[in-house]
């Protein structure tokens, strides 16, 4: 596979950021439509890939963008199923339909950026007890994932279920609680480094009079502090919306925001230069237009370079419903919420509310015994899950009919032909010798391939 190298990219950020155009040696192929879609989404199917392979990477990027199905109409629905959902403490039923929307969804690209500021606010329901305030938060999430950065930090300190969260349901003047404004600051924008303790207290002066009351909020105006305060450098009578706008105005704010990005789309295995994140941080402060930004990462020479490809570890989710989006089912996605939860991704419960952490800690020993075991009862056609993945029916679907032609399309499908040619060739072996058994051995033999194929270290890197 031609790619270019990460040295390139990080001595020419012109180079990097400016469009990929295939060419003799970076050519558009299979392997970087399938890395697409897993940065884009949550993986493909074979349609999917096919198609991509057929359009080039733009136009991808351009449906990928903006499908031209009807994504309102599919999220209305989605909207009225999780709200019969939401009674209650417990949002294990919003947890479920979440997972749904991300098989099924038709902007696949939508969801992955609402889970990205799932992780980037953090709030959890362990605190909020209140699955509607969640379903609300998170609602707020997807309808500004792909819009304005600007939109989305000024509601959020309006938002019951930050506040609740945060142990921020009350803002007396008397006793100004710091607990939201050292989010705000810390975690939302500027970011560490970048302000003083004394921001903290004189920004949660600004947030006086703000409660939470019976799961709304309700500003109780002589609760506010109206004294002048000094709050990044800048002096005035502030209340909170002044302070969200002073923070949006800092560099620093612009800067952290493409930088989580960069990990999240790019690569965690080293942090970019700053030379390379400026011009971003520096587009991204003048209109805060988060589609914008993420539409100019995903056409870019750096992401369709060696020093993107496979350079993020599969978070849980990411690995399971790629196997689920891959297999064109569905499945119990109750049960999927319960057995994601234990591999440590448990949506709307972010373990702290700096998020869920990435990287490495997801491929420790437990953690990979855990997605082997769930690879085995999502595929083996029996208990929890039964029989809703069906390789065999799959490769049926798209004309491969023997058990080679099967077996190297679940590998071409999962795997872009990133497998070593000794063990591909040990797995199709396996699946022809099945091939002449009788009864369901063929079909159990591709299970236990596609099994392989999702446990290689190959698909679990993004």
């Amino acid at each position: 596979m031609a790619l270019s190298v990460a040295q390139e990219a990080r001595d020419d950020p012109a180079w990097a950021w400016a469009r990929y155009e295939p060419a003799a040696e970076r050519p558009w192929n299979l392997a970087l439509a399938g890395h697409l879609y897993r940065r884009a989404g949550f993986g493909a199917n074979w349609g999917q890939l096919e198609q991509a392979l057929a359009d080039g990477p733009q136009t991808t990027v351009d449906a990928l963008r903006a499908p031209k199905a009807d994504v309102n109409a599919f999220d209305r629905t989605y909207d009225d199923y999780e709200t019969a959902a939401a009674g209650g403490d417990s949002a294990e039923g919003l947890a479920a339909w979440w997972l749904r929307r991300m098989v099924l969804t038709p902007h696949p690209l939508l969801e992955k950026m609402t889970l990205f500021w799932h992780g980037h606010f953090g709030i959890s329901n362990a605190n909020v007890k209140n699955a509607r305030l969640m379903q609300r938060h998170v609602k707020l999430l997807r309808k500004e994932a792909l819009g304005s950065f600007g939109t989305m930090l000024r509601a959020i300190p309006h938002d019951p279920a930050v506040l609740l969260c945060l142990n921020s349901a009350a803002n007396r003047k008397a006793v100004p609680n710091a607990d939201f404004s050292r989010a705000l600051l810390e975690d939302y924008t500027v970011g560490p480094g970048h302000f003083a303790e004394e921001d903290v207290a004189e920004a949660a002066r600004a947030f006086t009079g703000w409660f939470v009351l019976r799961s709304e909020l309700k500003y109780i105006p002589r609760e506010h502090d109206e004294g002048a305060k000094s709050i990044l450098g800048r002096e005035g009578n502030f209340g909170g919306d002044d302070v969200v706008e002073i923070a949006l105005k800092q560099p620093s704010t612009s800067t952290g925001i493409v930088r989580k990005l960069y990990r999240w789309l790019i690569s965690e295995t080293e942090a970019p230069a700053d030379e390379l994140v400026a011009p971003l941080a520096d587009a991204f402060a003048r209109d805060l237009d988060i589609g914008r930004l993420v539409e100019r990462i995903l056409r870019s020479n750096l992401f369709f370079s060696r020093a993107a490809y496979r350079q993020r570890v599969k978070s849980p989710i990411e690995f399971a419903v790629g196997i689920v989006r891959g297999l064109e089912s569905l499945v119990s996605t109750t049960q999927l919420a319960q057995d994601l939860a234990s591999l440590g991704q448990h949506l709307y419960h972010p373990p702290t509310h700096k998020g869920f952490t990435d990287g490495r800690y997801w491929l420790n020993d437990a953690a990979l015994t855990g997605r082997h075991n769930l690879a085995v009862a999502l595929l083996e056609g029996s208990g929890s899950y039964k029989d809703k993945l069906d390789p065999w029916a799959v490769a049926g679907r798209h004309q491969c009919t023997t058990m080679d032609a099967a077996g190297r399309f679940i590998l071409d499908l999962f795997l872009q032909g990133d497998v070593e040619q000794e063990a591909g060739n040990a797995l199709l072996e396996e699946v022809r010798t099945a091939g002449n058994a009788d009864g369901g051995a063929a079909g159990a033999a591709l299970r236990r391939l596609t099994h392989s194929a999702v446990t290689l270290a190959e698909f679990n890197l993004a």
